[in-house]
């Protein structure tokens, strides 16, 4: 045995345990962790298949990103734990069903060349083997802007749209909201804030003043 067998069993236990902590462990927290664990030990069982840029794809995007983000709102939300696993029993059954199911269907496809010892050289876009020290990184953009750039194009564009289309409905005026100018903020100046006044300590009475006093002697007397 190896030492890239080794590796891949390594990653493999870890990523069972990992997987199967995230659906069984009380705190939601802890899930998102598990899961985290989840995707490095799946990026590294990719890296052992020579697929890179998948396996950086996987850290950058979804641990970077998703996951990070999934934490910090699981962390912030007020989120009720006994209600969502009220029913986790209830369901358990058919979800481990599916489970096994997925199981023997990996199970069927891996099995017959897991025994294999020659690993499969790398392609490129043309179909033809790759020599031993090609990036499949390289290829994949090659085959990417060559003979998907329609597809890629296509994506880039709808996403580009989804994008604006999020934006726009996020930016949009309501009355109930309110909002500060960032420029008028930057222009403003200590005199259009703040006005200096020059009074006197001591002030004369209004007239006004004096005769409400006079009116109050006069009932008074």
């Amino acid at each position: 045995m190896d030492v890239t067998s080794v590796l891949f069993y390594v990653f493999a236990a870890v990523l069972l345990f990992a997987a199967f902590r995230v659906i069984t462990v009380r705190n939601p927290v802890y899930a998102a962790l598990y899961l985290v664990l989840a995707f490095f030990q799946a990026s590294g069982i990719w890296m052992l298949l020579q697929a890179e840029f998948l396996s950086i794809t996987l850290v950058v995007v979804y641990v970077g990103a998703v996951m990070v983000l999934f934490l910090f709102v699981v962390m912030m939300l007020d989120i009720n734990v006994d209600a969502l696993r009220s029913k986790f029993w209830t369901h358990f059954p058919f979800a481990a069903l599916v489970g096994v199911i997925i199981i023997a269907e990996m199970a069927a496809v891996l099995l017959g060349n897991f025994h294999e010892t020659v690993p499969n050289p790398m392609r490129g876009a043309d179909g033809m083997p790759l020599p031993p020290g090609a990036s499949n990184t390289k290829e994949l953009g090659r085959l990417l802007f060559t003979q998907y750039l329609l597809p890629v194009e296509g994506a880039a564009v709808l996403l580009l749209v989804a994008m604006v289309a999020a934006i726009a409905l996020t930016l949009r005026k309501r009355k109930d909201s309110k909002y500060q100018s960032p420029g008028e903020q930057v222009r403003v100046r200590a005199s259009d804030r703040v006005r200096i006044l020059k009074m006197d300590v001591t002030l004369p009475a209004p007239s006004h003043a004096k005769q409400s006093d006079a009116v109050v002697e006069e009932k008074k007397a």
